[in-house]
């Protein structure tokens, strides 16, 4: 069974929260593990908003130290100590989220009880944060006002289903079993091969999930992200601000779908909108006039991610 591979929008404004949109975070559920991407003022609010339970989560990824993407972080973590959670969180940022962290926890004189462990990123090229049994999740560097990582979520090959009707001609080994469910042809005691192609089925094209929120436009990106099956992106001007996107360090929606063309990923989400805009629906048009497969991204929204073929 190929598991849910699933995004949840908790937030998808930039620096004020207007218009009834909130602070950047989002929750990727992957089989049963949950992963919080970004941790923007308001988030645990968004969770009890759209029944995502908090407690499901068992890593945190923060982008950047910019408040609109961390500054919830202290919230959840003390509501998890308040409710008695025990189960281990791993938080993956920036140097001196850590230290942020630890002050505030000191001067409230909170006492955790759950396991925390902090794992500090880079942005200084492709670098593996998390080997799960069922994905990884690796870091690459953003073009921002200070250290900026974006995250690429990819799934690993799950097991091979056999094909009954070979399993019915001849009678196979267990161990022979096993050895084509991992992908690998298995030769027995007397010699006999038995090949993966001929007693499986072929795996499903495998699914990625690239987050990339805070940065300016930047083709040197196609070097970490290949294909990606879901792209978001930050959007937050038009075109005829691009000048303003450059100086502070943000993209246009034009910018956007240039970028998922570029990579040839197979559909985008916009993002990270500024407050100028109350009615985003001709940004939607600009990233469609370069990517057609772009969409809004819309809070309390999940979107799923398919097989590439699907």
């Amino acid at each position: 069974m190929i598991p849910d591979f699933q995004i949840t929008i908790l937030g998808n404004t930039s620096s004020i929260p207007v218009h009834g949109r909130n602070h950047t975070a989002q929750v990727v559920r992957f089989g049963q593990t949950c992963l919080l991407l970004d941790c923007g003022e308001g988030t645990q609010i968004q969770m009890r908003k759209f029944r995502v339970k908090s407690s499901s989560i068992s890593y945190i990824f923060i982008s950047h130290l910019h408040g609109d993407h961390y500054l919830g972080l202290m919230g959840i973590l003390s509501s998890y100590n308040l409710s008695k959670r025990t189960k281990p969180l791993t938080i993956y940022g920036p140097r001196g989220l850590d230290e942020i962290i630890t002050t505030q926890f000191k001067w409230s004189n909170t006492r955790l009880t759950y396991p925390l462990s902090f794992i500090e990123t880079r942005a200084d090229g492709l670098h593996l944060l998390l080997e799960h049994p069922q994905f990884t999740v690796h870091s690459f560097p953003l073009t921002h006002r200070l250290p900026t990582t974006g995250f690429l979520i990819r799934e690993k090959e799950g097991l091979r289903s056999l094909i009954k009707e070979k399993l019915q001609e001849r009678k196979i080994p267990l161990a022979a079993i096993q050895s084509l469910r991992h992908g690998k042809d298995f030769v027995d005691a007397s010699g006999a091969v038995y090949r993966m192609e001929e007693y499986t089925c072929p795996l499903p094209p495998l699914r990625s999930y690239a987050f990339c929120s805070d940065t300016r436009y930047e083709p040197r990106l196609a070097q970490y992200l290949d294909q990606p099956t879901l792209l978001y992106h930050e959007s937050t001007f038009m075109e005829d601000e691009a000048a303003r996107a450059t100086l502070t360090f943000h993209s246009t929606a034009r910018q956007a779908a240039e970028l998922a063309k570029l990579i040839k990923a197979k559909s985008l989400i916009l993002g990270h909108f500024s407050s100028r805009y109350v009615d985003l629906q001709a940004m939607l048009w600009e990233a469609r006039a370069v990517f057609a497969d772009s969409e809004l991204s819309e809070e309390g929204a999940t979107y799923t991610i398919l097989p590439p073929n699907e």
